[in-house]
């Protein structure tokens, strides 16, 4: 089976929505809950790196935390720190696979890294259809 890990806030409807559409591939992934396990400096920077995104990206500006600790204006490094002091900062769900790593917003866009097929209909949450009964990502 491979190997695929989701940072994970199961308060998340976007993230539950994403853990789904990986099991629904018939995928067990190992579930990081990072608001109570969150990831080190080197794991947070390796993350960064393998989506090829900028660290702005990765940072959960609508949380209020960010306009508190005045975020907006900083830069790399105060961001890395500040994600790392306060992980409900960090954006979310975050998915390795070896296809690619991917912050996965909206939810479907696991399906670009997902290393096997999806094995049937999955609805979102909200009602939403994104993949059909024949394990068709609908467009």
């Amino acid at each position: 089976m491979d190997d695929v890990t989701i940072y994970h806030n199961p308060a998340c409807g976007t993230s539950r929505n994403t853990l789904g559409l990986i099991c629904n591939a018939g995928i067990e992934p190992q579930v990081v809950e990072y608001l109570q396990t969150p990831p080190d400096r080197a794991t947070l920077l390796s993350l960064i790196a393998a989506m090829g995104v900028q660290v702005r990206e990765v940072v959960r500006t609508k949380e209020a935390l960010h306009a508190e600790l005045g975020l907006a204006g900083a830069d790399d490094a105060a961001l890395i720190d500040a994600m790392l002091a306060h992980p409900v900062l960090i954006n979310r769900p975050i998915v390795v696979t070896a296809l690619g790593t991917k912050l996965c917003r909206p939810s479907e866009q696991v399906l670009d890294i997902l290393p096997q097929r999806q094995r049937g209909a999955f609805t979102k949450e909200d009602g939403e259809p994104v993949v059909d009964a024949a394990g068709n990502r609908i467009a």
